[in-house]
């Protein structure tokens, strides 16, 4: 499966964007896919993870209650809706997949594969 994130822009402390994440392939269904950003000078981080089903979610402390993944496997896309967002979320924001489930043990850069291109995200103080 191959992945693209989309979305990605300029926004003001508080506000919000959704990002996209769309697949290609027969098999994306299948596939748990997760949210992982990149800020300058840091490694990259998780984010947020969906089952293939959409029945199991997890989150990195930073960004609950604010963030929620959701995927529409008619429409082979996961998306992150960000809202309340801060300057420290600035980062490239990269999507990944994984063919082999889905557990709160897996979820580092490592577990994921088929990444795509990233998308920029910005918020200004």
């Amino acid at each position: 499966v191959q992945l693209q994130a989309s979305g990605g822009g300029l926004v003001q402390a508080g506000g919000s964007l959704r990002l996209s994440c769309a697949a290609s392939g027969r098999t994306f269904s299948s596939y748990a896919v997760g949210w992982f950003r990149q800020a300058p000078g840091k490694e990259r981080e998780f984010v947020a993870a969906i089952r293939w089903d959409g029945g199991v979610t997890y989150y990195a402390d930073s960004v609950k209650g604010r963030f929620t993944i959701s995927r529409d496997n008619a429409k082979n896309t996961v998306y992150l809706q960000m809202n309340s967002l801060k300057p420290e979320d600035t980062a490239v924001y990269y999507c990944a997949g994984r063919g082999n489930g889905l557990g709160p043990f897996a979820l580092s850069s490592a577990d994921f594969g088929s990444w795509g291109q990233g998308t920029l995200v910005t918020v200004s103080s």
